[in-house]
């Protein structure tokens, strides 16, 4: 960026005489709220519903009508109320006051009864104009001050090891590992999203927390929910519903760095079938297409290799027919000698930088263009989607690489403006390109994304962010809980990471895959990798797949093989999770603060979680741990998953961790259901299951199925089960059936099972079940 000269001279003057008589503005109400004038701005605030406001702010006299990439709501009509206080203006809707002062520019949020929960500072929002690539701009800063104490989530994936965000600056630059976007939410129940896609900073610190970025005007939008969940609600009122993603994208996925042919992915499927160890999916990564001249100039062509993948539609039904699904990559750079390539080039529809690999000649398209995102379906869907059928998507490189990096590359043109103006939104237009056109071509495959980049908004295209190319050590294992903690903060709940991390190099030297310390981490990143929305192994340097850990018998082998087989037996509650999220806003990785928010020792943990709303998970992350610390929050009393042992709440206990055992704590009043042992997550139906309950509190769980792909849920094709518990009673009530779909289970069997000390689903020995059957009428049982 570099200031330019003549242009500037009007543009300066004309701020500098709107700064004259600032006080004389007048305060204008409109059919959303108010507009006004102060300090050579003109201010815009309009309420998107009774709890989202939004800020908008430009130089006075300088409009600009933005277009945001990730809003896709309109403000609803909100009914308000003016009153004037003091010098003062308040503006009032059934949940949260706004004050404005129109001679400082100073805006004041209140919840309904006055309480204050944040303050846009007094002369806090700056216009610096500059020239970008040759297009008068401005850095835009606005500043806000929070209480002292005040904790605060979000930012993005940032890979510190720190949870809360207080006293710390990002340079909100997204890239391999690190995923931005300029937002905070508050332990007060509120967020903050500056819509603003740029290469931009954030900073707290004592005296403030700022957001500054390029652009031409400060555009955010105040959200109060009250809690953590209402914000996230929110979120996702304003951005995008995240929409269901099919039953098989829950199990386990199986991938590396890469399967060569189209016989060696598919004898991997193959030999987990003979081991009968559960698969869902296999994942094909780079280079299944063909090598021009042994080169990568026909990088990402969107067709086969004819040596190494001679028949891709076999290949792909011989998945399908062993009941496996197939992801396969695309990215978003395109070698020379590709059809896409020239057509994009002929069109001007490249970024013109060097994108991976090097020596390639590879360059990134311009994925802010809606003919270029026609475009890339195009390709996609004739040389692989409609061809070979294939059931999700990895979209690597989506922030995208940027190799041999110039600081002029920033300043390349694309559809929206330049580069640097933009960056930030890339990985969301590449996503939302992909995700409509596959929702279009074919209603019956629910989008699958698998991504390495995110956005607020995402979750609108149904991608699950990985967390990039980690190293394979425990202190990367440790940073990934609370950087996945403050991403799904931001409203966006898919996520997970490589198991075992991605660079394994520095295992070689020491045995590789038998070297027992990477196997522990291994076992131990598996364990979190359970509960993660997607648990999926891959990685380079050293193979992934579990006969290579030993043969079954052996520990490292029987160590996974447990975690694999516990992740489907949650099935049925990961699938009802899922439809929480996307039905009524819900989380699956929830921090603590989420729903312990009134114990103030939550505030600073980002190293454990619940996995939906009843599971307590505490990662073990040090090597040759045989104990592990568990902080069980006020609020709840627990039960050890492994034990059954019943334990109070609000205390920090050292629960036993051999290797095999991820340190799980469920809530009093949990009801859980579990699901069949099976090979992959269609092969039985859920007639029999059984369902936990946890004592020592009223509780209920609603247990959702429907076809386990296509979109009719939309349309009403599923239906719910709930189930309750009265603890004074010592009663479990199953509801009347609600809705159906083609396929229900009209009648059925639920083995009940009441949690105690030795009487646990880790301890099955021990169980006592009862059995009642089903028919879709309410039934009670006293246990």
């Amino acid at each position: 960026m570099k200031l330019s000269k003549k242009p500037w001279l009007l543009l300066i003057l004309a701020i500098s005489l709107a700064r004259i008589n600032v006080s004389a503005q007048s305060i204008q109400q409109t059919a959303q709220g108010l507009s006004f004038s102060a300090q050579g701005m003109d201010i815009k605030i309009a309420f998107y519903s009774e709890n989202i406001v939004r800020v908008y702010k430009t130089p006075s006299g300088i409009p600009y009508n933005k277009k945001s990439l990730s809003v896709v709501s309109s403000p609803k009509n909100t009914p308000l109320t003016y009153i004037k206080k003091g010098n003062n203006t308040l503006i009032k809707s059934s949940c949260v006051q706004v004050e404005v002062n129109a001679e400082t520019g100073g805006i004041c949020f209140y919840d309904a009864s006055g309480k204050e929960l944040l303050k846009d500072k007094d002369y806090g929002t700056q216009f610096s104009p500059l020239d970008d690539a040759g297009t008068p701009s401005f850095k835009v800063r606005n500043g806000f001050l929070l209480d002292k104490d005040e904790a605060i989530y979000g930012v993005g994936q940032i890979m510190d090891n720190k949870f809360n965000r207080r006293n710390s600056a990002h340079h909100m630059q997204n890239e391999n590992m690190s995923t931005y976007s300029p937002y905070f939410l508050s332990v007060k129940g509120y967020a903050v999203f500056w819509d603003n896609y740029s290469i931009s900073e954030f900073n707290d610190n004592r005296q403030e927390l700022s957001f500054e970025g390029l652009g031409h005007c400060s555009d955010y939008y105040f959200m109060y929910g009250q809690n953590a969940d209402g914000v996230i609600s929110k979120v996702r009122e304003l951005t995008g519903k995240a929409p269901m993603l099919p039953l098989w994208a829950y199990g386990f996925f199986q991938s590396k760095e890469r399967y060569h042919t189209q016989d060696e992915s598919l004898n991997v499927l193959k030999k987990y079938r003979g081991l009968k160890v559960p698969l869902d999916v296999v994942i094909q990564d780079w280079r299944y297409w063909p090598e021009y001249n042994k080169s990568d100039s026909a990088w990402n062509s969107q067709s086969f290799d004819k040596e190494r993948f001679p028949d891709p539609k076999k290949w792909v039904d011989e998945i399908h027919k062993l009941n496996a699904k197939l992801l396969i990559v695309t990215w978003p750079g395109f070698g020379p000698k590709t059809a896409q390539r020239k057509e994009f080039d002929s069109k001007k529809m490249i970024i013109n930088f060097d994108t991976w690999p090097p020596n390639s000649g590879a360059r990134p398209y311009d994925v802010y263009n809606p003919e270029a995102l026609d475009i890339y379906w195009r390709y996609l869907n004739k040389g692989i989607f409609s061809s070979i059928g294939n059931d999700g998507w990895w979209l690597d490189s989506t922030e995208p690489d940027h190799i041999n990096l110039k600081q002029s590359d920033f300043n390349l043109p694309t559809y929206l403006g330049s580069y640097r103006s933009v960056k930030n939104g890339y990985s969301l237009m590449h996503n939302k390109g992909i995700a409509t056109h596959q929702r279009a071509t074919d209603q019956n495959k629910r989008a699958v994304i698998l991504t390495r980049s995110g956005f607020i908004g995402q979750q609108l295209y149904g991608s699950n962010t990985w967390s990039g190319d980690v190293n394979s050590t425990w202190d990367m294992l440790e940073k990934q809980i609370p950087a996945a903690l403050n991403y799904t903060l931001m409203g966006i709940p898919n996520w997970n990471s490589d198991i075992g991390g991605f660079f394994a190099g520095r295992w070689k030297k020491d045995g590789g895959n038998k070297n027992p310390e990477f196997q522990e981490l291994y076992v131990r990143w598996m364990q979190f990798g359970v509960f993660s929305p997607m648990m999926r192994a891959h990685g380079t340097d050293l193979p992934r797949e579990i006969w290579n850990f030993g043969d079954r018998g052996t520990w490292c082998f029987d160590a996974q093989e447990k975690s694999i087989k516990l992740r489907y037996s949650l099935l049925p509650y990961i699938y009802s999770t899922s439809w929480d999220v996307s039905k009524n806003d819900g989380t699956f990785m929830r921090p603590l603060i989420m729903d312990f928010a009134a114990d103030k020792k939550t505030h600073e943990i980002g190293n454990e979680y619940l996995f939906g709303q009843s599971i307590l998970v505490a990662p073990v992350t040090r090597y040759n741990a045989k104990n592990w610390p568990v902080y069980l929050p006020e609020g709840s009393n627990w039960y050890n998953f492994w034990t059954g042992k019943y334990l109070k709440g609000g205390q920090t206990i050292n629960t036993d961790a051999p290797v095999d055992i991820v340190p799980l704590y469920i809530k009093a009043g949990a009801i859980i259901p579990f699901g069949p042992d099976v090979q992959y997550s269609t092969e039985k139906k859920w007639d029999n299951l059984e369902i936990c309950i946890y004592p020592g509190a009223d509780g209920e769980f609603t247990l959702y199925e429907d076809e386990n792909d296509n979109y009719n849920y939309e349309k009403g094709a599923y239906s719910t089960i709930k189930f309750k518990w009265n603890e004074m009673a010592r009663t479990l009530t199953i509801a009347n059936r609600v809705g159906s779909f083609p396929g229900m289970i009209k009648s059925r069997k639920f083995r009940l099972t009441l949690i105690g000390n030795n009487n646990s689903p880790g301890n099955p020995q021990a169980k006592q079940s009862k059995t009642v059957s089903y028919n879709g009428n309410s039934v009670s049982q006293k246990l």
